[in-house]
């Protein structure tokens, strides 16, 4: 599963024998939301690679760029990086950060660093958590962890649970917030209480804080305050700020020291990465001041989702979190993902306008989720915009469960 706003979960589709059906799926998808003139978020599949570069290019000249495009290009990792790095460190409020290209990588050295600093192999860590549903298990098989669980209700584990558990651990990760459970946080008391107790188990706390960005509406506190609470902190450049891709593993000097030698061996030592660098610095300038505004607006759009559904008569749906804790929640709605594609797309199509984009089936067949994401072109809809894109797209959904012989998304 990936963002709601992006195509990447796409590339296991097209390897069978259906690979030609699904590219040219996929081709339509993509055209009808570049094409669209209204959108809650611009996914980063749909752009253009001329037009990612004249973005690039801009955020390279602004006035308002807080760094030099006279500067030389970065060599394994000098220059625009280490400046990079020292914003993380700085916004974080931590003493280094290191960047790696994937956040994968900075979470397995994390893990790494944190069981031999321990003398601990086991994390304490959520079932949902990214890091054991979307790394391939690589605590397990590359670094030779092990996990135990504080608990497997779709929430963040509370202090009782953690304090409780039968077995010592050396580090607990928390995932904040928690995606696959709808982008859930804990309310600030509990997060406060739930890193005690895994102090009182002689435990550290690593915070898998990709999204950490969008936390400070919900827990009312800045970025320094929260990850103060964690020994060390990962931030992604790419899923808030709009970056090309990249991430950051923040903490004490020695850790990330360290972190660094571990890079250098999984392979994360590349020889130039300014454009990924680039687009990050112009997500910290640019999107991270923004992220406040779309966690409001995400919770009006949650609202008025609500009302489309009910004044449509849909017999089951559900926003998750009814008050949205970040810019993105979970949209449920009682009809087959293929269907639920096939609206989306021909309302793209025939209004220029994208309201949800790919659905999946993650429990009972025709019960169907979408992750909704809100960002800067959201601020323009209005709750009835909202609503009323969401009556067009619940029209479509009727007009194709009426038609006989839908069997796929492709129309």
């Amino acid at each position: 599963m990936t963002d709601g706003t992006d195509e990447t979960d796409e590339t296991d589709e097209m390897d069978g024998t259906g690979g030609g059906t699904e590219r040219a799926a996929r081709a339509r998808r993509l055209a009808a939301w570049h094409g669209a003139e209204r959108t809650l978020a611009r996914g980063p599949a749909e752009v253009r690679i001329a037009e990612r570069l004249a973005a690039l290019t801009t955020a390279l000249t602004a006035d308002t760029a807080s760094y030099d495009g006279d500067g030389w290009v970065d060599i394994y990792g000098d220059g625009i990086v280490e400046e990079l790095e020292r914003r993380v460190a700085e916004l974080l409020g931590m003493e280094a950060a290191a960047f790696f290209p994937t956040g994968t990588m900075a979470q397995q050295v994390a893990l790494r660093c944190w069981a031999g600093r321990t003398g601990s192999p086991v994390v304490a860590l959520h079932p949902l958590a990214h890091l054991d549903v979307h790394e391939r298990d690589a605590y397990l098989t590359v670094s030779g962890l092990r996990a135990v669980r504080p608990t497997s209700e779709p929430r963040p584990p509370t202090a009782e649970e953690i304090r409780g558990l039968d077995e010592p651990f050396g580090t607990l990760a928390l995932e904040l917030p928690l995606r696959d459970a709808g982008f859930v946080l804990p309310e600030w008391d509990e997060l406060v209480a739930a890193v005690a107790a895994a102090r009182e188990r002689d435990a550290v706390v690593h915070f898998d804080g990709a999204r950490l960005w969008e936390c400070t509406a919900h827990f009312g506190r800045e970025l320094p305050e929260i990850a103060a609470l964690a020994d060390s902190v990962y931030v992604s450049f790419y899923k808030s700020l709009g970056g090309l891709s990249g991430a950051a593993l923040a903490g004490p000097e020695t850790l990330v020291t360290e972190a660094r030698a571990w890079r250098h061996r999984y392979g994360g030592q590349l020889f130039q990465q300014w454009p990924v660098a680039l687009a990050a610095l112009d997500g910290l300038d640019h999107e991270l001041p923004r992220l406040p505004s779309y966690v409001a607006h995400a919770r009006v759009v949650a609202e008025a989702l609500r009302t489309a559904f009910t004044a449509a008569g849909v017999g089951w749906s559900r926003v998750h979190p009814e008050v949205p804790h970040t810019h993105q929640f979970q949209v449920w709605l009682p009809y087959p993902a293929a269907v639920l594609d096939e609206a989306g797309v021909r309302l793209a199509e025939e209004t220029r306008t994208v309201l949800f984009r790919r659905w999946r089936e993650p429990g009972p067949p025709g019960l169907a989720t979408t992750e909704l994401t809100v960002a800067s072109s959201a601020l323009e809809w209005t709750a009835d915009d909202v609503t009323a894109a969401a009556g067009a797209f619940l029209t479509r959904v009727r007009e194709l469960t009426e038609a006989p012989g839908l069997t796929d998304g492709n129309g």
